[in-house]
């Protein structure tokens, strides 16, 4: 049985003093299982959101990592800084990375590996842009960047990892694939993973949607059989949008 996952991407958005307000807010009304809770924030408010998650059922996340441990690589952030915080989760690979900041589908190999040896989990995420889907495109370049993404990496650590399938063009937009669409796609890329690993790997890794979730339409996708849950942009961001979204079982 799969645990579903409500994943909060803040991206560059809220401080520390707001991250410490959402803590607040929200503090007390996360469900204390059924769901996993999840918050990526950016990297400055990370030392609140670890202190602020002690000792309830929230997780966290950073968006990004690099896929060193130390050395001369400014203004890039530590995998093995970030696990020796308590972060549990990171994010990579979001579409925003790859387009704003050129990030190659080795790039996000080398950092999910990174993160897997620093005892945290990554986040894979993969999508299509509008221009594939109406080219027919989509399910192979999906497919491909998962291939790429998990090369070198074990059946065990990647049953224990999570990706994230998020249409480029429902990100941001207001639009929303439909749960038929976001099913029929999580589905292929789940049988990407059993024909890379096999069956049991493919059933055991949780694959979210991402892409204007909002508690309105959390509970349709939730129904589908291969969705295991949200990765969630502005909808994160309000605490009673995000405890909705955690409780949508309710």
């Amino acid at each position: 049985m799969r645990t579903p996952i409500i994943a909060g991407n803040w991206k560059m958005n809220k401080n520390p003093k707001e991250t410490q307000e959402f803590l607040d807010s929200i503090k007390g009304k996360l469900p204390e299982s059924g769901v996993e809770a999840i918050i990526g924030a950016p990297a400055i408010d990370l030392t609140t959101l670890v202190a602020g998650a002690e000792g309830t059922p929230l997780k966290t996340a950073a968006e990004n990592s690099y896929f060193e441990d130390a050395g001369a690589f400014t203004g890039e952030t530590s995998p093995k800084a970030l696990s020796e915080m308590g972060l549990d989760y990171v994010i990579i690979g979001h579409s925003e990375r790859r387009q704003y900041f050129k990030e190659t589908d080795e790039d996000i190999n080398k950092k999910a590996k990174t993160i897997l040896k620093n005892n945290m989990l990554p986040i894979i995420c993969c999508g299509e842009t509008l221009e594939q889907r109406e080219a027919g495109k989509a399910e192979d370049w999906v497919t491909g960047q998962i291939e790429n993404a998990v090369a070198g990496i074990s059946a065990a650590d990647i049953a224990k990892s999570v990706i994230a399938y998020e249409p480029i063009w429902a990100i941001g937009t207001g639009k929303t694939a439909t749960a038929d669409q976001a099913q029929e796609m999580v589905h292929v890329i789940r049988e990407k993973l059993a024909s890379l690993y096999d069956q049991d790997t493919a059933d055991k890794t949780r694959i979210l949607y991402g892409g204007s979730v909002k508690p309105a339409n959390v509970k349709e996708l939730m129904a589908k059989e291969d969705i295991d849950g949200g990765l969630v942009g502005g909808a994160s961001m309000d605490p009673e949008s995000y405890v909705a979204l955690v409780n949508y079982q309710k």
